[in-house]
């Protein structure tokens, strides 16, 4: 019985380890800014699902496209229904991974550089990307942040000819998610 107890109990301690190596949220921060010479677009998403397992490094997003909100309300809707087209495309996607894993130490507080580096969906379209942006490590929590632009014709986000040249053709994507410990 008390080989039974210990063996349940080391299993435990590595199941529960095994865990601590992944981080999540889901309510991690997504925003947009583009700055036209017809108008400026900003829009805030709150509702960004996010995975951190810090011994492989891979990292994953998923937003939900729906969930980004503007301080107008046409300007929602024209997002939605003419430019990502979220009915038929709901979610963006990255599927990445940390390529600087020995440049962070995630068992120290801290903040460190990371370079993150996979593939992104937009509006049904994969594409490969290396970005750069920082973790921010506590005994609590792991901050991610990163500030990188895209190319809204990569994404095959069309422009309207009525508005072409008035709205900005790249924009400014920012990232902000406070990921905490996987617990069971």
């Amino acid at each position: 019985m008390k080989k039974l107890t210990l063996l349940l109990i080391i299993s435990l301690t590595f199941f529960q380890y095994g865990n601590a190596q992944r981080y999540l949220t889901k309510n991690g921060q997504i925003s947009f800014f583009s700055d036209g010479p017809l108008e400026k677009i900003e829009a805030q998403n709150n509702q960004v699902n996010s995975v951190l397992d810090v011994k492989s490094g891979d990292f994953v997003y998923k937003v939900l496209m729906k969930s980004f909100l503007f301080e107008k309300a046409l300007m929602q809707e024209h997002f939605n229904e003419n430019y990502v087209e979220s009915d038929q495309f709901p979610n963006a996607t990255f599927v990445g991974k940390i390529t600087n894993p020995e440049a962070i130490d995630f068992t120290k507080p801290g903040t460190y550089d990371a370079i993150v580096e996979g593939k992104l969906t937009i509006h049904g379209v994969t594409k490969p990307v290396k970005e750069q942006g920082t973790f921010q490590v506590s005994t609590e929590a792991i901050v991610g942040k990163s500030v990188f632009k895209i190319k809204l014709a990569d994404y095959h986000i069309s422009i309207p000819g009525a508005v072409t040249g008035k709205i900005a053709e790249e924009i400014e994507i920012r990232v902000d998610v406070r990921l905490d410990p996987l617990k069971f």
